[in-house]
Parts: C-alpha cells; sequence; structure tokens
C-alpha cells in the first residue's frame, strides 16, 4: 500500500535516522543504497570513492535479486542511487535506474539519486517521475573551479574548454529541472578550497533554482584520504559566514556536523543555539550505519556506506538486508558511535567524524547542555 506522499521539507526529512529511532526505539533499517556504476565522466578531488572508478565496468548483478531483498525490509522508506555517476550509461539508466525507482514510487518510498548533472537532459527527464531528490554536488565558483576540483585526478589532460561545457550543461540542466519541478539538492564540501568562497557558492546554487543546500565537512577517506581538513574553528567561522549571508527562503540541511550538544565549548554552543533557531536550517544525523546500508550491485556486497573502511558485512546472494543491518548494530565498531541524545535530537557522531575530531572520546559518557 502506497504511503501518503508528504512534501520533504525541514520538518520532513525521511533520511534522518533520529526519525526511525524515535519510532521503533532502536536504529532500524528504513534506507538503502545502491552503487549501480563504476563509471564516471569526472574525477574529483574530494570523491570518496575515486578508487573504484574504471573505464570499462563488468556485468551487474540481475534486479530483479535486489528487489526481491527490498520486498523483505518491512520498514523501507527510502532508496538512493550512486556511483560512479550513476546516468553514465543510457542502459543502466533504463535496465536499473528507471525500475527500481518505479519499484520505490508504486511501494510509497521516497528516492535520490547522487549525480553531477553534466549529461544530456534527456537521460534526467526519463527518471523525473519516480524522483524524489537530485543530489548533485557543487563547490564551484565558475568553469575554472569546476575545472581544477572536478578532474585533477582524471590521469590525463583535460582541457578548460571541455570541462567549461560540462560546468555549463550542468547549470542548464539544473535550471532547466528545476524550473520543471524538480527537487534539486546541491551539496557543498567544507574545506579549505570552498571556505572562503562558501557565500559565493551559495548564491550560485540559488539561482540555479536548487530546493536545498546541503553542507557536509569533507573528511579523510579512501580516494580523499590526504585532503586537509578544517579545524574545528575554521569549520565554525565558514558556518557562521554562510548564514550570515544566506538566502533565508532556502533549505539549508547540514550534515555530519563535528559540533555536539555535549560540548563544553561555548563556541560550539553558540553555534548549535544559532542552527536550532534559523529558519530553514537543519543539522542531519548520518544515515550510514544507522538506517542505511549500501549495496554494490556488481558483487552483492553490503557495507555500511559505499566508501567505508569496513568490509562488506554480508552478500545480497545469502543474506536478508536486515539481518546484515543488526550485525553492524553488534559491530564492535558500531558501539564505539552508538550514542543517542533525545534532548538534543542527536545520534552522535558517526567514524569519520570521532576519527578526525574527537579520538578517543566517549561520547555514552556524556550529557547535552541545553
Amino acid at each position: 500500500m502506497n504511503r501518503t506522499w508528504t512534501e520533504l521539507s525541514p520538518s520532513y526529512d525521511p533520511w534522518d535516522p533520529i526519525r526511525s529511532l524515535r519510532q521503533y526505539g532502536r536504529h532500524t533499517l528504513t534506507s538503502v543504497e545502491f552503487t549501480v556504476s563504476n563509471l564516471c565522466n569526472m574525477r574529483c578531488e574530494h570523491c570518496a570513492v575515486g578508487d573504484t572508478l574504471v573505464m570499462q565496468e563488468g556485468p551487474k548483478l540481475p534486479l530483479a535479486d535486489a528487489l526481491r531483498k527490498l520486498d523483505e525490509v518491512e520498514h523501507l522508506e527510502t532508496i538512493s542511487i550512486t556511483g560512479g555517476e550513476p546516468t553514465f550509461s543510457v542502459k543502466t539508466v533504463k535496465d536499473y535506474m528507471v525500475p527500481l525507482l518505479r519499484y520505490a514510487h508504486e511501494r510509497g518510498v521516497r528516492t535520490q539519486i547522487n549525480s553531477n548533472l553534466t549529461l544530456d537532459l534527456e537521460r534526467y527527464e526519463w527518471i523525473a517521475p519516480y524522483l524524489d531528490v537530485m543530489h548533485i554536488s557543487f563547490n564551484y565558483t565558475n568553469a575554472e573551479d569546476f575545472h581544477e576540483v572536478g578532474f585533477v585526478r582524471s590521469g590525463r589532460p583535460v582541457g578548460i574548454k571541455s570541462a567549461s561545457r560540462l560546468y555549463e550543461r550542468m547549470l542548464e540542466n539544473a535550471a532547466a529541472l528545476s524550473k520543471g519541478g524538480m527537487f534539486i539538492s546541491a551539496e557543498s564540501m567544507l574545506n579549505t578550497r570552498t571556505q572562503d568562497h562558501i557565500a559565493q557558492i551559495h548564491r550560485l546554487i540559488v539561482e540555479m533554482g536548487c530546493r536545498r543546500h546541503e553542507v557536509h565537512p569533507m573528511y579523510p577517506s579512501s580516494f580523499a584520504s590526504n585532503l586537509p581538513i578544517l579545524s574545528l574553528d575554521q569549520m565554525r567561522e565558514t558556518i557562521h559566514r554562510l548564514l550570515d549571508s544566506r538566502d533565508p527562503d532556502m533549505w539549508i540541511l547540514l550534515g555530519t556536523l563535528p559540533f555536539f550538544a555535549c560540548s563544553s565549548s561555548e563556541e560550539d554552543q553558540m553555534l548549535l543555539r544559532r542552527l536550532r533557531n534559523e529558519p530553514n536550517v537543519t543539522v542531519r544525523n548520518d544515515p550510514d550505519g544507522r538506517n542505511r546500508l549500501n549495496v554494490n550491485m556488481f558483487t552483492g556486497d553490503i557495507y555500511v556506506t559505499d566508501f567505508a573502511d569496513v568490509p562488506a558485512l554480508g552478500n545480497l546472494s545469502n543474506d536478508r538486508l536486515e539481518e546484515v543491518f543488526d550485525r553492524w548494530i553488534q559491530h564492535p565498531l558500531s558501539r564505539t558511535v552508538d550514542c543517542h541524545c533525545p534532548a538534543a535530537a542527536c545520534c552522535g557522531p558517526n567514524l569519520l567524524v570521532a576519527n578526525s575530531y574527537y579520538p578517543g572520546e566517549d561520547f555514552t559518557r556524556r550529557k547535552a547542555i541545553i
């Protein structure tokens, strides 16, 4: 039976694990992410899965196998599709993405695709009727930024003219799809490259007609493990600068923040108070490992997330997704960040946040200062 469709908004974000935690009294699998492509026309410096990208990919598992496993997930609320660039292959779009999105739509499950939006408009229009969120990365102020960020690890020269054409197509596609009613959420990474330009990046996202600006600190992981990260002071300053200059009508979603209501830092508390009181601003708890698993459609391997250092926890061929999720909840690594503060609506840090800024800290012994 289809659920009643509720418009996505700051008061309704079905990807946030705090919702299922409140509803079921424990972390529960409500979200599944599928990696459907290892192909991409870009090689971004911040890409967490860059090491898995290939020039020619092998066969994928039958989609019917994945759909049968989804049927077993009792409380499924969201499905996400990622890559690589998921829409790189027209065959993948038609044979995997459209049927998977249609399945979700008919079941009343919300959907998201992670795309760079640089390909021909038609392939995005094929999926539009079944899609809730088109998620794009946007860390640029101009075509030169796009060229420098997006092709730094390509392994071959990519000319500025070629990059500029893709940049302009991304802007045009975003504007056209937004005008047609698509919910586009543009994500910016907070790092040493974007910290001084976040206000300008935000203005461009508004001009494209996007419905939401996602802002996530960049953490050292996999392909991007050697990039420098911001200090806590730099990150606070950058977030304040964004809030000072933002469009108040734009929904800003901040994720994987390293600031918590249990902090003894007055600077942290000032920022958190501001975030709680700013209209159209939300802080999302990290879904990975709390209400979501990732499935690799080439191998069937099931992970906490598509860029996890944690080995596969199971396989689609012989494991139920809910059993794999329960296996993760009992995993020693999961227990190190398994804290929940109802007063602050906080699920605590994920592993990347804890390892980057709070090594050795036991968050289960801390209490919120509200």
